[in-house]
């Protein structure tokens, strides 16, 4: 991926991942692991379907936590499976049930699509948990980078809401402020994965001419949030060396203001998605293992 993505490189990039490899539903079954279902659910008012990914563990018999999965891709790329079989290890080693949630992409489909979809999906997952082997009382939403900002506006979204009583919130390297003016933004243009450019590019998409000016709502680039209380517990985390670093530190910190709980992580060197591009680095296996722990001790494992 370069460095610097521009509008007029989304249809490339949407074709090279059309053109390259899925996870087929043989991957995600892993050997018969899991059992792998697509449900269309009732999307928001007037909108069509979503699509949920649901894969459960084969043979559980009482109900299971779950992951509510949030897709990355800058609000411009990607689909339900991007990003799921690191879910998967967790799931496997955790016995979770994980719902992946497939959305509508900006540009064609600017906010509040993306994150109405998301929500859309949780509320449907959450009132039927029990049909779908889970307990309600242990859901945590989850995302990588536009992912983790997604999740991150779910869990603002349901406590407005009065929806799902979040069980956690795993924001990982999160796509939280459309303003990019942040000191590592500028620290990172042109550089690694995902840069100022790129940044710009997917905020425009997503907010248009709104994207860094009065008015944004919090449920589109959660940094945007004045009130960070009465939030379940989250896990942030973040390489030192990418565009989102200071925006994910300044969000950890302000849920502690708040007098909230949250778990902040700068791996030292660390680019965006260096744990997918590496997994075999040191710092991936600590960072892996870092979301492991949080999520047996959050969920009682």
């Amino acid at each position: 991926m370069p460095s610097s993505l521009t509008p007029d490189m989304i249809p490339l990039m949407r074709a090279a991942m059309a053109d390259g490899p899925s996870l087929p539903d043989e991957a995600l079954t892993r050997d018969g692991a899991f059992e792998v279902e697509e449900r269309a659910v009732p999307g928001p008012p007037g909108a069509p379907d979503v699509s949920l990914l649901v894969c459960r563990p084969a043979g559980a018999t009482t109900p299971l936590a779950a992951i509510y999965h949030t897709h990355g891709g800058g609000m411009i790329i990607g689909d339900n499976r991007v990003g799921v079989d690191g879910v998967l290890d967790w799931a496997q080693e955790l016995q979770l049930v994980v719902v992946s949630v497939e959305y509508r992409l900006a540009p064609e489909h600017p906010h509040p699509a993306p994150i109405e979809d998301c929500y859309a999906g949780l509320a449907w997952t959450a009132a039927h948990a029990a049909e779908l082997g889970i307990d309600p009382e242990r859901i945590i939403v989850a995302g990588a980078s536009a992912g983790g900002g997604l999740a991150a506006a779910l869990a603002l979204m349901a406590r407005d809401r009065g929806g799902p009583a979040l069980a956690g919130q795993m924001l990982m390297c999160p796509m939280l402020d459309d303003r990019n003016d942040t000191p590592s933004s500028h620290q990172m243009a042109g550089l690694g994965v995902w840069d100022r450019t790129a940044n710009e590019t997917g905020w425009t998409a997503l907010l248009g001419a709104a994207r860094g000016g009065p008015g944004v709502s919090p449920y589109a680039a959660p940094a945007r949030a004045t009130d960070l209380s009465g939030l379940p517990p989250a896990f942030i985390d973040v390489g030192s060396a990418e565009t989102f670093r200071d925006e994910d530190v300044a969000y950890a910190g302000a849920i502690w203001r708040a007098g909230g709980s949250a778990e902040l992580h700068v791996w030292p060197g660390g680019f965006h998605g260096f744990d997918m591009m590496a997994p075999q680095a040191a710092v991936s296996q600590d960072a892996r293992a870092a979301r492991l722990r949080w999520l047996r001790r959050v969920l009682g494992s």
